[in-house]
């Protein structure tokens, strides 16, 4: 059994990887995150973004900024990386015992909860928690790692008609499915939150940014724990050049189109089924997914495995054709085949 305490296994161990299989990190294809192959071209920051504090004005312009981006109806709360968002969870029902997670998902969110001593109540629905004394209900979508779409409405319907709970959705993945978001109805539907990542899409997991949309009294309790300065000042001038230039936004969206294309082909053609997805990911079934993933790995091919889904991995996008014939070849050499 996984304990609060335990570490959850992530994609992009790539130095464990290395250490393991040998190889340099330009050998490999890392296709273990659903982080965007593909990064802003990041702007020349003057120096004393680097050397001073963020301001709180300019901390306020890149939450409008990103109000905009998202279609929010709120200011956001900016947060260094929505994973440090999770670990504050908690402390937005500190009194509650239980909370309901739709799963199989992200690990962190049950951990966040357990290592506060809640119960994290595994649903397999969003309208399973009806059922549950919960005092949360949190929700991906798309969902990680099988991609599964829940529907404006249904979840609309289940805030208005559960108002004693928070319903926390976190739209990592939804950068390239607008319609999903809820971003628009946070802070209006007071008991609703909602979680937006900077780094994936836009190729820059590495800056640990991301933003949440709540209602005021709950925003200010998130503020509050962090502290002042959570988010660095060359992460606020990037996040600012990104929302800016929907030129770039734009590119980024056809680069990932095109490269969720030749994955789904490389796919195809190695005969892998496709489980689940999103626009930046692949859940395969292989039949062996802990021993599949090893053997690519002996290719310097980084995936990610899952215990609680133990036939399937899951492939991130290959960034160009050499890359997706790699993929295809050294899957059909790993015997990635359903049982």
């Amino acid at each position: 059994m996984t304990l609060a305490s335990d570490p959850i296994a992530h994609g992009g161990a790539l130095q464990q990887a290395m250490a393991r299989h040998g190889g340099t990190a330009s050998e490999w294809l890392d296709l273990s995150t659903g982080i965007s192959p593909f990064s802003l071209p990041l702007p020349e920051l003057p120096l004393d973004v680097w050397r001073r504090l963020p301001e709180q004005a300019e901390v306020a312009r890149v939450c409008e900024l990103a109000r905009r981006h998202y279609g929010g109806a709120v200011l956001p709360v900016a947060v260094p990386g929505t994973q440090a968002a999770i670990q504050l969870l908690p402390w937005l029902t500190p009194n509650a015992e239980t909370v309901a997670v739709v799963a199989p998902t992200y690990g962190e969110y049950a951990r966040s909860y357990r290592r506060m001593g809640m119960i994290a109540e595994p649903i397999r629905t969003l309208e399973a928690a009806a059922s549950i004394q919960a005092a949360a209900v949190i929700l991906a979508n798309p969902n990680n790692p099988d991609g599964r779409e829940t529907m404006r409405d249904d979840i609309f319907g289940f805030a208005r008609a559960h108002r004693h709970r928070l319903v926390i959705v976190d739209e990592a993945f939804a950068d390239m499915r607008q319609d999903l978001t809820m971003a628009g109805a946070a802070g209006a539907e007071p008991n609703l939150i909602v979680m937006r990542s900077f780094g994936k899409f836009f190729g820059l997991g590495g800056l640990r940014l991301g933003f949440v949309f709540a209602e005021p009294r709950l925003a200010a309790v998130l503020q509050e724990r962090m502290g002042p300065w959570a988010v660095s000042g060359p992460a606020l001038a990037i996040a600012a050049h990104a929302f800016s230039r929907i030129d770039l936004v734009g590119e980024l969206r056809t680069k990932i189109d095109s490269a969720n294309q030749m994955t789904r082909s490389a796919l195809n053609k190695a005969a892998v089924p496709i489980a689940g997805e999103t626009a930046l990911f692949f859940l395969c079934e292989v039949g062996d997914g802990a021993a599949v993933a090893e053997r690519l790995a002996s290719h310097r091919i980084l995936v990610r495995a899952f215990d609680h889904s133990p036939s399937r991995i899951r492939i991130g996008l290959v960034p160009d054709e050499l890359s997706a014939v790699r993929l295809r070849e050294s899957l059909r050499l790993a015997g990635a085949r359903p049982s």
